[in-house]
């Protein structure tokens, strides 16, 4: 009787303890004192080769209920002697794959797109709510030292690279063709330069947002400062022809020593536009920022009081909002929130760890989709024993 009686406490203090730290597994439904509970059906592995360096997914859902998954794809420069693999590489192209099953199954990976002057990064799908969809993706130049030595101040970042600012693509007919590159203007703060003198066209690794008025809204990052170093800062462009052409808005947020970056857009039911940061200089810490006039203006970013990147926000079927984001520290892995419709109780929402199995900091950047029944695919870069990156997922059920 005293060994069932002590096997019962314990039982109750192990799940207690499970419950105050959020953590997710197969088994276990973990319920916050508001309400949320969320249960992870399994993870899955959606495309892995060994000689390969996956990562940077985006997803989206099709009008027909098919996901379509994009990420980025380079040669796992390990395979090669003395190699060393990178984000930059030469030869990193977009790729997709495509699951008619609700992320059970994908099939083998395709070519999206492969620009002809050097290595793409970073896939950002969008589907508006016409069906147009968007693929914003950025670019970096390998440079020869006889180019370099030609060039005036070409702000190198990574050894012979140039980094030469974004671009997107679009496609009327669900992904079956993609119109040729869109290079959206410069912001008026950048002060970076491509090897054709020009400023570089906008960019960001973010997920855009359609507002209700149809407009469409894209958090891009420049480098407004090179002194003493390198120093990027958020602002907004917008399109009212679905991805087509775009504007300059505003200043979504700056910092004399704080770099933000990788920012993700949310529109609130109530036309709150919320900016959700990736910081550097600031301890790893998630940032938030809200405009309520339409992105005209954006009031002062703030901390969110916790730490991960990047972000990104998908609307849950009861208009409250899952927020996941990659979690680059010991142990690494995958984190989410359930926030409130408005996006205002970010500081209370209880953290859920849906991964904390990783190799090292060399994974993340997640990307949820809802697949229905209350359920939702988290899809995100993995490595396990610092081993070769691959694109996974989690399938969550939130309540």
């Amino acid at each position: 009787m005293k060994i069932l009686l002590f096997l019962t406490k314990l039982f109750v203090f192990l799940t207690i303890a499970n419950i105050s730290y959020g953590q997710i597994d197969d088994n276990n439904v973990i319920q916050r004192d508001d309400g949320v509970s969320i249960r992870k059906i399994k993870d899955i592995v959606i495309y892995s080769d060994t000689n390969s360096y996956a990562t940077f997914p985006s997803v989206i859902m099709k009008p027909d209920s098919s996901l379509y998954l994009a990420f980025r794809r380079a040669p796992d420069r390990r395979i090669f002697a003395n190699g060393k693999s990178s984000h930059i590489d030469p030869n990193s192209y977009l790729m997709y794959v495509e699951s008619s099953n609700r992320g059970e199954d994908w099939s083998n990976p395709q070519l999206l797109f492969a620009h002809p002057y050097g290595g793409s990064q970073d896939p950002c799908l969008y589907i508006t709510k016409n069906g147009t969809m968007l693929c914003a993706s950025y670019l970096w130049v390998y440079l020869s030292d006889k180019s370099i030595e030609n060039l005036n101040d070409p702000h190198l970042e990574r050894s012979n690279f140039l980094f030469s600012g974004g671009y997107l693509l679009r496609s009327l007919n669900g992904g079956n063709n993609w119109e040729e590159p869109i290079y959206p203007p410069a912001t008026p703060a950048e002060q970076s330069f491509n090897a054709f003198g020009n400023k570089i066209s906008a960019y960001n690794r973010g997920q855009m947002c359609e507002g209700k008025n149809g407009k469409l809204y894209w958090a891009v990052s420049s480098a407004d400062t090179y002194n003493p170093k390198r120093k990027t800062s958020n602002y907004l462009m917008v399109s009212e022809d679905q991805g087509g052409t775009w504007e300059y808005l505003s200043q979504i947020a700056k910092s004399d020593s704080i770099i933000f970056n990788e920012t993700s857009l949310y529109e609130t039911p109530k036309g709150d536009l919320v900016a959700f940061l990736r910081t550097g200089n600031y301890g790893d810490q998630a940032c938030i920022a809200r405009s309520k006039d339409g992105g005209k203006t954006f009031q002062k970013w703030k901390s969110m009081g916790f730490q991960g990147h990047p972000l990104q926000a998908t609307r849950l079927s009861d208009n409250r909002v899952l927020l996941v984001y990659g979690y680059r520290h010991k142990p690494y892995g995958i984190r989410a929130r359930v926030l409130n419709p408005e996006c205002t109780d970010y500081e209370t929402a209880q953290e859920f760890i849906i991964r904390e199995d990783g190799g090292n900091s060399d994974l993340g950047y997640p990307w949820a989709v809802n697949i229905g029944h209350n359920r939702v695919l988290v899809t995100y870069y993995f490595n396990k024993n610092n081993m070769n990156r691959f694109i996974a997922g989690s399938i969550l059920e939130i309540e």
